[in-house]
């Protein structure tokens, strides 16, 4: 199951510095954990969570997977992206193939690096690339309307509910408040997300500050917080050109380069973990002497799913899952002590699999 956020940005906002910085970090991981390209601009990450070392060490396992996220370097944005201006259409289409976006803005001052409109405004930034997106649609959701006018003569009750949608999210835009931000209940969730809408998908603003404000951030991340608030999305700080040269430096020389600039982790770190939070996603493990593994699902999923995610056999015969609370698992030393404790129970097609939880699945072949 692969979830990806999408890159965007202005020229000259430090996008692709980020990006490389992301994919050299990767690269730079230890054996077990490949960097894969999937294309020229893809690169896939390990979500960094220490549960999964601390499960492997107890297992005794010969090989430690963490779970994955994809991130997508996407080019091409200027005015009138949305009526196919420059790589208009590619955007938009690069735009639509993601599950999150990453907006990186500006936050410095730099007088060898030119600003695309000449002035540092992270937030007018952002506001030129959602635009565009909010334009694009409006156009879509306008076209919908004489089709489901048509369905409605007949009394269908999903245009009505479609339609509902579709004049709420009109609605925003033309005000310029993104689609993300539409009333929905959870029952309205997929009807909503079929309308395949490019606001509607979860927002992160990555602000790329100078060194000197990497740890405190500046007055430009202040407005970019507000903003961020407001259009209900989240907000990171990094410095893109240390993120660059932390990629270069071995483990412990990192440690000890984030300690002279103030800082307690990567600031890549904060946009890995953001970028899988804003997705509402959560993690299980599977653990074992051959392997520990991390996997990636949707907050929310039924434990059958949760088995699908590792092989769709294991969905369609699903008999059971062995749990056990990651807690549980640590501190009684592991499935046996957790077994002997009786914390580890087994659970039926109805469990709803919680953020770390050690599963064991049972299944017919």
């Amino acid at each position: 199951m692969g979830f990806k956020c999408g890159i965007v940005g202005l020229p000259n906002v430090g996008k692709s510095t980020l990006f490389n910085a992301l994919t050299r970090t990767a690269a730079a991981q230890a054996a077990n954990f490949p960097f894969c390209t999937i294309e020229p601009n893809v690169g896939e990450v390990n979500v960094p969570d220490p549960r999964v070392e601390t499960l492997g060490k107890i297992a005794g396992s010969a090989k430690i997977v963490p779970t994955r996220l994809s991130f997508v370097d996407i080019a091409g944005l200027v005015k009138g992206a949305s009526k196919g201006e420059g790589l208009g259409n590619q955007f938009l289409g690069n735009i639509r193939e993601v599950d999150a976006i990453a907006y990186v803005l500006r936050c410095f001052e730099n007088e060898d690096i030119v600003h695309v409109t000449g002035t540092i405004d992270p937030v007018s930034d952002a506001q030129t690339v959602e635009t565009e997106l909010m334009l694009a649609d409006l156009e879509s959701l306008q076209k919908r309307i004489g089709p489901l006018e048509k369905l409605l003569r007949g009394q269908d009750k999903v245009a009505r509910t479609v339609m509902a949608l579709v004049q709420r999210a009109i609605a925003l835009l033309e005000q310029g408040i993104p689609a993300r931000q539409t009333e929905r209940t959870p029952e309205q969730e997929k009807p909503f997300r079929e309308l395949q809408l490019l606001t509607a998908k979860p927002a992160l603003y990555v602000c790329n500050v100078d060194e000197e404000s990497a740890a405190t951030g500046n007055k430009w991340t202040e407005q970019v917080a507000k903003y961020a608030e407001a259009q209900g999305a989240r907000m990171v700080i990094i410095s893109a050109a240390i993120e660059a040269e932390l990629s270069q430096l071995e483990p412990d020389e990192q440690t000890e380069f984030l300690a002279t600039m103030g800082l307690e982790a990567p600031g890549l770190d904060r946009v890995i973990q953001e970028g899988y939070g804003l997705l509402d996603l959560i993690t299980y493990f599977t653990a074992g002497p051959k392997e520990t593994k991390a996997w990636t699902i949707p907050a929310g999923t039924k434990a059958p799913a949760a088995a699908g995610v590792i092989h769709t056999d294991f969905e369609r015969g699903f008999i059971r899952a062995q749990t056990i609370a990651f807690s549980d698992y640590v501190a009684l030393g592991g499935e046996t002590g957790a077994k002997d404790a009786g914390k580890a129970r087994d659970e039926g097609k109805d469990y709803v699999v919680k953020d770390g939880d050690v599963l064991l699945f049972k299944f017919n072949v």
